[in-house]
């Protein structure tokens, strides 16, 4: 049996060597490097599995202490003795794999398997993974996590009124919960007791920004002490109707400044089909200055830790969060609201405002109606410019009958 005085005293030799603890665990001392006093220590255990020798590393001494490696040893020894061999167990444990996983284990298994796989941007959930669920129940065994788990995870969330948040949990924790279940490796979901009606209800937001308010975005953003780029991205999202997303992952090769058009392609809209956005000459302008800013990245909005990588798509949400509007509050999509809510008053066609909002025209007239109204789309898109500018300029602008 060793003691930590023994091993203290153990002194290095020419050629690595073993000594005992018992029971399967040794400590394999190697040669010191020139220099030093004491060489590397790293424990071993050894088992016998169905005839064969295995065996499997545990950890250096002293990060690994003699009270540590003898609960180790003692907890792989009755791993074996139900048949399991604890050398695959931690081979498939890298990839989630293994019979009794963590949760955390698990979760990066379903997260590379099932979610980035299948998701146009799975960044999501693999932000929930890390910062919301693993922090409580990433080193839980999978096979432990019950209701009582997943409910004290998701209600928080509620209880701070981040229903949305709490409902994106949730869901998140079902799908991975049903992976798990299709792989035999729990025996029910626990996620899927914690019943959607008792975390809340997302209401449908009719949230539009008036005239006067967008005037007080717009200027409350110029004068905001915050990286141009930032402005200029809030900017063009309300004056070309697009989504968040669309913006975020726009690269230059797809924007043409001659021409006044920015191609979407498909992977990159959620709709999965190709989309070209006409530019009024302000927006033009704005893309000719982030051409400027992006010092050479591929992407319109490269990220801040590297220009290989787009803007994080948290970004701009937390630009709103920062400022002080002194407006009732709005999100990023509530601009393409306000453009939409805006551009059906002045009586613009609504499938031309469909079209430039990247929507799919509803019903049979969208099966049969398939003019891209690019010409109409250009008018509108100037027209709103021109109208957005005169807000902030406080100048007259022609507001009659646009209708086509």
């Amino acid at each position: 049996m060793l003691t930590d005085a023994k091993i203290r005293s153990l002194k290095p030799a020419a050629t690595r060597y073993l000594t005992t603890d018992g029971r399967g665990l040794s400590l394999d001392v190697l040669p010191a490097k020139e220099g030093a006093d004491v060489g590397v220590r790293t424990w071993i255990f050894r088992y016998r599995l169905n005839g064969n020798q295995e065996k499997l590393t545990l950890g250096r001494y002293p990060d690994l202490t003699l009270a540590a490696a003898r609960k180790e040893r003692d907890r792989l020894a009755q791993l074996v003795a139900t048949g399991k061999s604890p050398a695959q167990e931690k081979k498939l444990a890298r990839g989630g794999r293994r019979s009794d996983p963590t949760l955390r284990e698990f979760g990066d298994r379903y997260y590379n398997e099932q979610v980035a796989p299948n998701r146009k941007d799975p960044s999501e959930v693999r932000r929930y993974l890390d910062n919301e669920i693993y922090p409580s129940l990433g080193d839980s065994p999978l096979k432990d996590v019950g209701v009582l788990d997943c409910q004290r995870l998701i209600y928080r969330k509620r209880d701070k009124g981040r229903i949305i948040t709490a409902l994106h949990m949730r869901a998140i924790l079902k799908q991975m919960f049903d992976y798990a279940l299709e792989l035999q490796l729990v025996n029910f979901n626990p996620a899927s007791q914690c019943s959607t009606k008792y975390i809340g209800r997302t209401r449908k937001r009719t949230r539009a920004l008036s005239p006067n308010e967008i005037r007080v975005f717009l200027r409350t953003l110029e004068a905001a002490d915050i990286q141009r780029s930032f402005k200029l991205a809030l900017n063009i999202t309300l004056l070309t109707l697009t989504r968040k997303s669309e913006l975020r992952l726009a690269e230059w090769k797809d924007v043409n400044l001659e021409a006044g058009e920015w191609f979407i392609p498909p992977q990159n809209t959620k709709t999965n089909t190709e989309h070209v956005v006409h530019l009024s000459s302000q927006v033009a302008e704005m893309f000719r200055e982030l051409q400027v800013l992006a010092c050479g990245s591929e992407y319109v909005l490269p990220g801040k830790s590297s220009l290989r990588k787009p803007m994080h798509e948290n970004t701009l949400n937390a630009v709103l969060e920062r400022l002080a509007f002194g407006i009732a509050d709005f999100t990023i999509h509530d601009l393409r609201r306000t453009a939409s809510t805006i551009l059906h008053g002045k009586n613009f066609a609504p499938d031309v405002i469909e079209i430039a909002l990247g929507h799919k025209i509803p019903g049979m007239r969208g099966v049969y109606n398939v003019a891209p109204y690019e010409a109409e789309r250009k008018k509108m898109l100037q027209w709103w410019g021109d109208f957005v500018d005169s807000l902030v300029n406080e100048s007259n602008v022609v507001t009659g009958n646009f209708g086509t």
